[in-house]
C-alpha cells in the first residue's frame, strides 16, 4: 500500500511540475482572442515584411478617424511629387480658406499669411509633424485647386490602394464643423473622415511602402516652422513615442495621431526592431496619452513574440516540382521561386517550415521569357492562429521559369496538331457510344 501511494505521489508531482513550466506566452487560445486589455474601440497589428496579421478586435467598422486622415493626404502630396506636379522647394500660395482655419488657435496649426507663399516641402512638415490643418488644406488645393477636388481624389484612391470602410469628407480630419462653413460641397456640415481600424494599416503599409521618405517626417521628434523667419512656430510631434518624448518607444518611426471629439484619441504606429517591422493602430481610445499606452501593449506583444525569417531563398527549387512541361523548346523547363519567402514565426519555434505549391500553368506555352509566372509558394500558417494577411497579394511568392522557352518548330507543331485532332476525335466517337 504505501509503495502504491508513493507512485501515486511521485506522478502527482511530475504533473505539477508538467504543467508549472508550460511557458505562459502561448496558451491554448489563438492571439486573436487573447485579452491584451487594449483599450480601444478596435486595434489592429500587422507586421509589415510578411504582412501577416498579429491581432486584430474590431477590425473592420467604419469609425472617426481625425488627423490619421492625414495619411491620405500626405500619399497624395508625395505621389504629386513623384509624379512632377509638385516638387518640395515649390512655392505655394495660401487661400482665404486655408489662412483661415490656420488662425484657429483651438485646432492643430501654424499660422499662415493669406496670400503669403510657403514652400511645399515646410507645408508638408506642418502637416505631418505638428497635424497642421491649414497646410494641409494649403497643400490639397495646390494639388486639386479645390478641397472637395481633393477629397474625390482621396476616396478614389482610397478603393485603388485596397481600403473597404472608409469614406472621406476632408483632407484634415477634422470635423466638418470646424471646417466655419467652408467644408468641401459634397458633404454635409456635420460629417467626419471615417475608415475602419484594418483600413488604417493598409493606408500606412502603402504609404511607407510607395514612399518610404515619408518616414525622415514622421519620425522627426520636434523642429520649427519657419526657423528664424516671421512665423517662427514651435513644432513638437504629436507622436509622442518619438525618441526624446515623453512616451518614448524603441524603435518608433511614425506614423500619425489623430484626435476629434467623436473619434477619441487614435493613433497609427509604426516601429521597427531586429528585422520585424509592425503596424499598430487603436480607433477611440480615452486620452492623448492612452493611445501611446495601448499602442504599447499591441506592439510589445508582437516584438516579444514573434520574429522574421526567411523560409525559402529566392531560387528554391522544391523536390517533385523542378520543372513543367512546356509545348515549346526545350518540352520541359526549370522553374524556381521568384523572391525569398519571409514567414512571422513565433519567438523559439524551430520546427521545418513546409513549402506549399499551386501550379496553376499545366504548360508553357513558348515563345515565353525566363521569369514567366507558373504558381505560387507559400507554407502552412506559423503563428498561434490564422488571421490572414493584410493584402490578398501576401503570404507567398511566385514561382517562375528559369530560362526562355521557344517556340517549337514547324514540323513538330505540325504534329502535335494532327495528335490533337485524332485525340479530339476519339474522344468524339467514344462520348457516342
Amino acid at each position: 500500500m504505501k509503495e502504491l501511494q508513493k507512485k501515486f505521489f511521485a506522478v502527482l508531482l511530475t504533473l505539477v511540475f508538467s504543467i508549472s513550466f508550460v511557458s505562459p506566452v502561448f496558451a491554448e487560445e489563438s492571439t486573436n482572442t487573447r485579452n491584451l486589455g487594449i483599450e480601444a474601440s478596435a486595434s489592429f497589428l500587422v507586421e509589415m515584411n510578411t504582412g501577416k496579421v498579429i491581432y486584430e478586435d474590431n477590425a473592420d467598422e467604419a469609425l472617426p478617424i481625425a488627423s490619421m486622415t492625414k495619411m491620405m493626404s500626405a500619399y497624395l502630396i508625395e505621389e504629386a511629387i513623384a509624379n512632377g506636379q509638385l516638387s518640395w522647394d515649390q512655392k505655394v500660395t495660401v487661400s482665404n480658406y486655408a489662412f483661415r482655419i490656420s488662425q484657429n488657435t483651438s485646432l492643430s496649426n501654424v499660422p499662415l499669411l493669406e496670400g503669403k507663399e510657403y514652400t511645399v516641402k515646410e507645408l508638408f512638415e506642418a502637416a505631418v509633424i505638428f497635424s497642421a490643418n491649414g497646410a494641409t488644406i494649403a497643400l490639397a488645393e495646390a494639388i486639386s485647386g479645390t478641397e472637395q477636388n481633393f477629397v474625390d481624389k482621396m476616396n478614389e484612391r482610397g478603393e485603388e490602394l485596397g481600403l473597404e470602410n472608409f469614406r472621406f469628407v476632408n483632407s484634415t480630419g477634422l470635423n466638418n464643423e470646424s471646417l466655419m462653413g467652408m467644408h468641401p460641397e459634397n458633404t454635409s456640415a456635420t460629417e467626419e473622415n471615417i475608415a475602419s481600424a484594418r483600413d488604417m494599416a493598409i493606408l500606412a503599409y502603402r504609404l511607407v511602402t510607395d514612399f518610404p521618405e515619408t518616414l525622415e517626417t514622421s519620425s522627426i521628434p520636434r523642429m520649427n516652422f519657419r526657423d528664424g523667419q516671421d512665423g517662427e512656430t514651435a513644432m513638437p510631434n504629436w507622436n509622442w513615442m518619438l525618441p526624446g518624448l515623453i512616451f518614448e518607444y524603441e524603435g518608433m518611426q511614425g506614423l500619425k495621431t489623430g484626435s476629434t471629439q467623436a473619434a477619441g484619441s487614435c493613433f497609427t504606429g509604426l516601429a521597427e526592431r531586429d528585422g520585424v517591422r509592425l503596424i499598430s493602430v487603436v480607433l477611440n481610445t480615452a486620452d492623448r496619452s492612452a493611445r501611446f499606452v495601448e499602442t504599447r501593449k499591441l506592439m510589445d506583444f508582437g516584438f516579444n513574440n514573434f520574429e522574421v525569417v526567411e523560409a525559402f531563398p529566392a531560387g528554391h527549387q522544391e523536390e517533385g516540382y523542378e520543372t513543367v512541361a512546356t509545348n515549346g523548346r526545350p518540352g520541359q523547363v526549370e522553374v524556381a521561386t521568384e523572391d525569398s519567402l519571409l514567414v512571422l514565426v513565433e519567438r523559439g519555434r524551430t520546427e521545418d517550415l513546409e513549402a506549399t505549391y499551386n501550379i496553376t500553368v499545366d504548360e508553357v506555352e513558348g515563345p515565353a521569357e525566363a521569369g514567366t509566372v507558373v504558381g505560387t509558394m507559400s507554407v502552412e500558417n506559423t503563428t498561434s492562429d490564422n488571421l490572414g494577411f493584410l493584402l490578398p497579394t501576401q503570404g507567398y511568392v511566385n514561382v517562375v521559369t528559369t530560362e526562355d522557352v521557344a517556340q517549337a518548330n514547324i514540323f513538330v507543331r505540325g504534329f502535335r496538331s494532327i495528335g490533337s485532332f485524332f485525340g479530339n476525335l476519339v474522344d468524339t466517337i467514344t462520348g457516342l457510344f
